[in-house]
């Protein structure tokens, strides 16, 4: 699996490059990918959300730019001091996309372990939680067995940003950071634990 990092991308560009690397997988041209991103702040809107969940774009003084996309999902928010992992992983011969998204949750929650936080499924829904606050969301798609988007960490992001969603459809779904629980570490931290735990998608 090929690493590619970027220090920031605008939300249409990497999906862009997703889709690139999608259609390479197919005819033979390109191996499976880990990105490794960040975005300005964005809400986006997947195929099962709708513009009525986004309750306001202007929050603490900035105005967040709204991008529908075809991930599946609901809205989330993806913005600076969050790790934005895009998982471009050929499963024509799994064909699992359960599987598939628990690799994504696990990876998450392995490497959270490893800088001492705690954190699991909840029943509530998909994505990584601890204490009942989600830390990562999660949402992907499908083309002919090529899997691609993936999973935005919270690191350090401006926290105040979700409350202009109904993040993923929940009303009752609290966030959390990993600086909010303490652990003030730099995303070229979690990044190097993240490409370490990735090894499950290989």
């Amino acid at each position: 699996m090929q690493i590619i990092r970027h220090q920031r991308q605008l939300y249409p560009d990497s999906l862009a490059e997703q889709e690139a690397l999608v259609a390479a997988i197919l005819v033979g041209e390109s191996e499976p990918s880990l990105i490794l991103t960040e975005h300005p702040p964005v809400y986006t809107i997947g195929s099962s959300g709708s513009e009525a969940d986004v309750l306001s774009r202007q929050i603490d003084g900035e105005t967040i730019a709204v991008y529908p996309t075809g991930r599946g999902g609901e809205v989330t928010y993806h913005g600076p001091g969050q790790l934005i992992c895009y998982v471009i992983a050929d499963q024509r011969g799994e064909q699992d996309l359960h599987k598939h998204v628990w690799r994504l949750e696990e990876m998450v929650i392995r490497t959270l372990a490893e800088f001492g936080i705690t954190a699991d499924r909840d029943a509530r829904g998909i994505g990584v939680w601890v204490d009942g606050e989600k830390i990562a969301a999660v949402g992907v798609r499908c083309r002919k067995w090529i899997t691609y988007h993936g999973i935005a960490l919270n690191i350090n992001p401006n926290l105040k940003h979700f409350a202009g969603i109904v993040a993923c459809g929940m009303s009752d779904s609290p966030v959390t950071s990993m600086w909010q629980l303490g652990v003030e570490v730099e995303r070229v931290a979690v990044e190097a634990m993240i490409c370490k735990k990735s090894e499950m998608f290989r």
